[in-house]
C-alpha cells in the first residue's frame, strides 16, 4: 500500500484542526476529482508502520482534534487493511479525537466487505464525487450525491445517521 502525501495541520478536510494523509490509489477517476495525482496505485510513497508512527506523533498535540483520511481510495481493497491499521492505531492511541475518512464505496458496499473499519471511524463521506452535482456551498464534501455518515450513531441504530 501506499500514500500520496500528508497534511500536518489540515482545516479543510473535516472540523478543527486535523492530520490528513491522502491514500494513493483509485480506481473512480472521477471527472473533475481534486487529487487525480492520488489515482496510480504505484505513486507516491510506501506506508509502512513508521508512517503510522509519524501520523501518531503529529496528532499527540492539543490543537490537533483528529485524523482525517482521504485518497486516493483509502477503502479500496488494495489500501483498507492499512486504513484499519492506521485508523485502530490512532483510535488506541487518542480515544476521544475523531477519525473521518473520504472513500467513493457506499456505507453499505463497505459494511460487506470490512466491517472492521467502522470500529474505529466517526465520520463517513461516502459516494463518488459527481461533477454535474458540485456545489461550493457543501460542507465536507464536493457533489450533492455524497453522504456526511455518523458512522457510530449509524451502527447503533442500525440505519444511516447523518452527521449534524
Amino acid at each position: 500500500m501506499r500514500y500520496n502525501k500528508i497534511r500536518k495541520m489540515d482545516i479543510s478536510n473535516g472540523p478543527g484542526v486535523r492530520v490528513s494523509i491522502f491514500m494513493q490509489g483509485c480506481v473512480f477517476n472521477c471527472k473533475n476529482c481534486f487529487n487525480p495525482e492520488t489515482h496510480d496505485f504505484n505513486g507516491g510513497k510506501e506506508f509502512s508502520d513508521k508512517t503510522i508512527e509519524m501520523i501518531l506523533n503529529l496528532c499527540n498535540k492539543d490543537y490537533i482534534v483528529g485524523l482525517s483520511i482521504l485518497g486516493g481510495e483509502p477503502m479500496h481493497p488494495k489500501n483498507i487493511e492499512g486504513t484499519v491499521e492506521l485508523a485502530r492505531a490512532f483510535k488506541k492511541k487518542f480515544p476521544k479525537k475523531t477519525v473521518w475518512v473520504w472513500s467513493g464505496f457506499l456505507y453499505d458496499d463497505i459494511m460487506e466487505r470490512n466491517k472492521e473499519v467502522f470500529d474505529y471511524i466517526d465520520v463517513l463521506v461516502d459516494g463518488q464525487y459527481d461533477d454535474n452535482l458540485y456545489s461550493p456551498t457543501l460542507k465536507w464534501r464536493g457533489s450533492s450525491n455524497q453522504r456526511v455518515i455518523d458512522v457510530q450513531k449509524s451502527l447503533k441504530e442500525e440505519k444511516i445517521v447523518l452527521y449534524e
